[in-house]
């Protein structure tokens, strides 16, 4: 398993007692064989358990078509982790195009589509990256807001950040073109500079469905493997993150013990 470290500098008077979390992408019920789908991740949720972090974090695409057996699947499966878990919305969670009614389904069977959430000194930001990818006016903006604001208090604070979101700002390089992978260019730039400013020290994304392991500067962008479909052929897995007293953290993939 690759172990993949990183360092939070002047950060380690936040944390008394080392940390775990798992960081699960595109689950996505019904992108393949359906019932395949479920007993992956299920798979996976009895072998978080057994791991016992401290929480659980999924980036987005819960399932292939936002329907009530899927959802419903999702949330009876999701139930049985022994810790609390965070999620995003995905692309196939509320429509590439998002709108009104399919953000107040996935409110609804789900959840808040962005929020925030603090664990032992750690700011962590769930996002709705889908509100960039295809603006939604109204609720495009409101995020915006609650974006700027929040970063700007943990700035404040001195107070480092983990991003959870759907899209990866990037696929390969910064710069690249727009594509149906990443974020469109300009708001990319804007969310990276922000993030840097702000004291982000990790952007946590799936979607792309492969393994990418980018650097933004010193902030990591991590795609990690999923329980669905992985088009690079990687094993099907979840990510387990390690945050320690010294100010380290590191990140290493764990593999499903059945891969079927």
């Amino acid at each position: 398993m690759m172990l993949v470290a990183g360092f939070l500098g002047g950060c380690a008077h936040l944390t008394q007692k080392e940390f775990t979390f798992v960081q699960m992408c595109d689950p996505q019920l019904g992108f393949g064989d359906y019932e395949a789908d479920l007993n992956r991740f299920e798979q996976a949720v009895e072998q978080i358990n057994a791991l016992r972090p401290d929480f659980a974090v999924i980036c987005g695409d819960l399932v292939h078509d936002p329907a009530k057996k899927s959802f419903g699947d999702f949330a009876t499966a999701r139930a049985k982790l022994a810790m609390t878990s965070h999620c995003a919305a995905g692309n196939h969670d509320i429509g590439n195009a998002p709108t009104g009614q399919t953000l107040q389904v996935f409110r609804e069977s789900v959840g808040k589509d962005y929020y925030s959430f603090e664990h032992r000194g750690f700011l962590f930001l769930v996002l709705n990256t889908q509100l960039w990818k295809s603006p939604l006016a109204g609720e495009t903006e409101r995020q915006e807001a609650w974006l700027h604001q929040t970063l700007t208090a943990a700035a404040r604070k001195g107070r480092p950040v983990f991003v959870v979101g759907h899209y990866p700002p990037f696929v390969k390089t910064p710069e690249e073109p727009d594509a149906y992978f990443n974020l469109p260019l300009e708001k990319r730039m804007e969310l990276l500079a922000a993030f840097e400013r702000s004291g982000v020290v990790a952007v946590l994304a799936g979607h792309t469905h492969t393994t990418a392991l980018n650097h933004y500067h010193q902030i990591q962008v991590v795609n990690s493997e999923t329980t669905s479909k992985n088009f690079d052929q990687r094993p099907f897995g979840f990510r387990l993150w390690r945050v320690t007293p010294s100010g380290h953290f590191q990140h290493e993939f764990v593999p499903l013990t059945r891969q079927n």
